[in-house]
């Protein structure tokens, strides 16, 4: 049987990049600190996955052919990245250099024995150049063996899925469970791999992975994003997602906002993209996000305003884009301004940790302040100068 090493057995590495794996033959074997996890996937070697729609019965789906290792275990984790057909990555920007070094050493053990086996690394991480990324640390870890990189495939993604937070009471339950979204098309870099493209028949390999990155950034992100800031400011006590797109105005802005940044990235990407076909993407999304069954949150979505608000993220970079294209975004810096409003907080009362050293250091500053010590616009850039003076507004 192949196999698929996947770091992080969180949210999207059980219910989307495992799921997929496992559900086209290949046994997956997770990698987690997270030692309750690892120990109860090794326990029952599946997990379930409740497949939530708004309009039909939940549909339970059990995962199976899995196992785990423990992060600690650096020489089991590197044994089974020598050994695998495909290496994913789910752990978020922050935890990657946590991971490399195991990586780096089953690619070495790897290629020891089979010197000109590829292997395929799946980054599906929410970044934008994620292979110059891998390809710069992992270099830097094997030295004097770095030509080994050249049988190493580094797939860029575009991760689309939708994954609540699970309520405790579920979770007390069946710690392994997940609630999701039934969405399960994975785009890659077509361009990326060395080996064989994956045998799972939601893949989309594309030609130009950035744009479906940009796309995924600048109309899903940043539109999920205005219904949390926007019904916030007109409704702060609306908890769920799908009750904030039935707050009065609330859709027309998302709509508005994801319309703009599909205006600049027809124009970015004109080969990629066209018009009538993001406006499907759009209507498609808005649908997705009102699902009633998946019990997103307008605290989720909204919250890490350090990270929601950096330039290349999903606000900014999409002013930015707009700009760089001559293209209207007036609603996208409305939801700029009103991200600095943002106050959602968790089940238990409590704000997200980072939101409350922004409240307490940034928002003194005024959004001028926050402009420029958060979100890196610079006064002396022509461009950063018109996203400036468009929000500032």
């Amino acid at each position: 049987m192949s196999t698929l090493v996947q770091f992080g057995a969180g949210n999207i590495g059980r219910s989307f990049i495992g799921q997929l794996f496992a559900s086209s033959g290949y046994e997956v074997v997770f990698v987690d600190v997270a030692k309750p996890l690892v120990e109860a996937l090794n326990a029952r070697r599946e997990y379930s996955i409740v497949i939530k729609r708004s309009d039909a019965p939940d549909e339970l789906l059990t995962v199976c052919n899995v196992r785990a290792i423990d992060a600690d275990d650096g020489a089991a984790v590197a044994e089974a990245v020598a050994e695998a057909e495909y290496v994913a990555t789910s752990v978020g920007l922050g935890a990657l250099p946590h991971i490399f070094p195991a990586i780096a050493q089953g690619i070495a053990l790897r290629a020891q024995r089979s010197p000109n086996r590829p292997l395929d690394i799946i980054i599906a991480e929410n970044i934008h150049h994620g292979a110059r990324h891998f390809r710069q640390a992992l270099g830097q870890l094997l030295g004097s063996d770095s030509s080994i990189l050249e049988n190493i495939g580094l797939v860029e993604t575009s991760i689309g899925k939708m994954v609540p937070i699970m309520p405790k009471e579920a979770l007390a339950t069946d710690p392994l469970l997940l609630f999701a979204e039934e969405y399960d098309e994975l785009i890659v870099d077509k361009h990326g791999f060395k080996g064989p493209l994956p045998a799972i028949s939601t893949l989309h390999a594309v030609e130009n992975i950035r744009a479906y990155v940009d796309r995924k950034l600048f109309i899903h992100n940043l539109g999920h994003a205005v219904v949390a800031y926007c019904s916030f400011i007109r409704s702060p006590s609306t908890r769920a997602i799908w009750q904030a797109l039935e707050v009065p105005g609330v859709p027309e802005r998302a709509r508005k906002s994801m319309c703009e940044s599909a205006a600049a990235l027809v124009r970015a990407y004109p080969k990629d993209f066209t018009t009538p076909a993001l406006d499907v993407y759009i209507e498609d999304l808005l649908r997705r996000f009102a699902n009633k069954a998946l019990g997103d949150t307008v605290y989720r979505v909204g919250r890490d305003l350090y990270r929601k608000l950096a330039r290349d993220d999903r606000l900014i970079g999409a002013a930015l884009l707009a700009a760089r294209n001559n293209c209207p975004f007036g609603t996208i810096a409305e939801a700029v301004r009103a991200a600095t409003s943002f106050r959602a907080v968790d089940g238990e009362g409590r704000l997200f940790p980072r939101d409350a050293e922004f409240i307490a250091k940034e928002v003194p500053k005024g959004l001028a302040g926050i402009l420029r010590d958060v979100c890196g616009l610079r006064e002396g850039e022509v461009l950063d100068r018109k996203v400036i003076e468009q929000i500032l507004l």
